[in-house]
């Protein structure tokens, strides 16, 4: 079900969520926020910024969210060459140096999963590039703590201001980052207490069976 369109005058540097994980993104998520599909940054949000280790927990989400009807776009400012290499291996279409924030990408991508903006996420670390440039392309914005804090120079710098601006809106990261989380996230486990020990009358000597109170060696 659709939204009704955003007002142009909102904040644009405000995301709609800020979340721990990408893998905080279940399909009852997407579900309640009436998502259709996701655009995907890569570095920070998907994988550790440089990194072309496998995240098999990445993998597993990307496959589970898609299973449930969910499509994907990966939309990087990397290069292209490292954009084509993680797209082939999350199975998902996507482009490297997409110009984010500017506008030209964000269209593509929409174009490319055949959905409006109204129905899609975009799914990034950084306030300045993903969410500005999801707003303004009339989408559902989420920011997700980056996974790792290796990266450019320049996105460094950006950090203290993005929490100056997150904090302006009420918003601090809810914690850290799920670099080897499980998929689907676990439910923590609590033990049950064993009912209390029944103790019947011994009618001999006017004490509980079980207890050695009142009874003589």
């Amino acid at each position: 079900m659709s939204r009704p369109a955003r007002s142009r005058t909102r904040h644009l540097l405000r995301p709609s969520l800020v979340l721990a994980s990408v893998l905080d993104i279940t399909p009852a998520f997407l579900k309640s926020h009436g998502l259709k599909g996701l655009l995907l940054d890569l570095d920070n949000t998907l994988i550790p910024y440089g990194s072309y280790d496998e995240r098999a927990e990445v993998s597993h989400w990307a496959r589970e969210v898609q299973a449930s009807g969910c499509s994907l776009y990966l939309l990087s400012n990397a290069t292209r060459e490292r954009a084509r290499v993680w797209a082939a291996r999350l199975e998902l279409p996507g482009v490297g140096l997409a110009g984010k924030p500017f506008a030209r990408e964000y269209r593509r991508g929409l174009s490319s999963i055949d959905l409006p903006a109204d129905q899609v996420g975009m799914v990034g670390d950084q306030l300045f590039t993903d969410v500005l440039g999801g707003n303004w392309a009339g989408m559902f914005t989420i920011m997700v703590r980056p996974i790792s804090d290796n990266a450019l120079p320049h996105t460094r710098l950006t950090r203290r201001l993005e929490r100056l601006v997150l904090k302006r809106y009420g918003h601090d990261w809810p914690g850290k980052a799920a670099v080897n989380a499980p998929w689907p996230p676990q439910q923590p486990h609590t033990e049950t207490p064993a009912p209390p020990e029944t103790r019947t009358p011994d009618t001999t000597t006017g004490t509980e069976q079980g207890s050695t109170k009142g009874r003589h060696d």
